[in-house]
């Protein structure tokens, strides 16, 4: 008996019907490949990421650690009761640096000396880009910190600042800049008050690269970004807000 259209209809209505659902079953198919495939890449982006943070800033615990530094790789001066606390992150190449010690070591060592603060100086390495001498002068104030003290390190530390290489130096490549070598390191820390035997073969051989390399790392998971940067009883601070901080 020949259908009627009625029938056909229906039956056309009902093929439909099945192929739509059947390429609904498809997409849900490739639409969970696919995001399964995003989250299985993305999984391993995060896990690579984690990873990579987590080596950046895994500390040596091998390196050799410098007499007189703090357990946050740093020289700290001051009464140990003083009311307030200082951290500043340095970097003897940097000239913002030595433009906030020119400015505000003044106030720094006032605070000091009546006991309103301890300071503490981290140096790091930050812009190696543009030479090793970042390195090589944050090694040689461990190393003059070992040998000869908190106050000869200090007083090396003020003539790293005050002889700074010039400001155009950051304009040359790390190639063409020709930065102070070892042995005006050498002359400056004997300057400072250390002894030459005592310091030479620290400051030639790197022998604190390690622990001024994990400083970096501690830094870094702390969040600094650059230099420098001031801390007050752990909050950071705008540069001309210091001598307020301070009262």
């Amino acid at each position: 008996m020949a259908k009627s259209n009625r029938e056909k209809r229906a039956e056309r209505a009902a093929r439909a019907k099945a192929e739509r659902a059947e390429r609904l079953r498809k997409e849900k198919q490739r639409r969970r490949l696919t995001y399964g495939g995003v989250g299985l890449a993305l999984a391993l982006v995060v896990g690579l990421a984690v990873w990579w943070v987590s080596n950046s800033f895994e500390i040596d615990e091998t390196a050799a650690v410098p007499d007189g530094a703090t357990s946050s790789y740093g020289l700290k001066v001051g009464e140990a009761n003083a009311e307030r606390e200082v951290v500043i992150y340095e970097d003897f190449i940097c000239p913002a640096c030595r433009s906030f010690e020119e400015a505000f070591d003044g106030t720094l060592e006032t605070a000091v000396e009546d006991g309103t603060a301890t300071v503490e100086y981290r140096v790091l390495n930050f812009l190696d880009r543009f030479g090793d001498y970042s390195e090589r002068s944050a090694n040689a104030f461990a190393v003059v910190l070992d040998a000869a003290g908190p106050e000869v390190a200090k007083e090396f530390h003020d003539i790293l600042y005050a002889e700074q290489p010039p400001e155009d130096y950051e304009e040359q490549s790390a190639d063409d800049a020709d930065y102070p070598d070892d042995a005006w390191l050498i002359e400056k820390a004997v300057e400072a008050g250390a002894e030459e035997s005592a310091v030479a073969d620290g400051i030639e051989d790197l022998a604190f690269a390690d622990w001024v390399a994990n400083g970096v790392k501690a830094a870094s998971s702390e969040g600094i970004q650059g230099t420098p940067t001031v801390l007050v009883d752990g909050q950071a601070i705008e540069q001309d807000q210091l001598p307020a901080a301070l009262e």
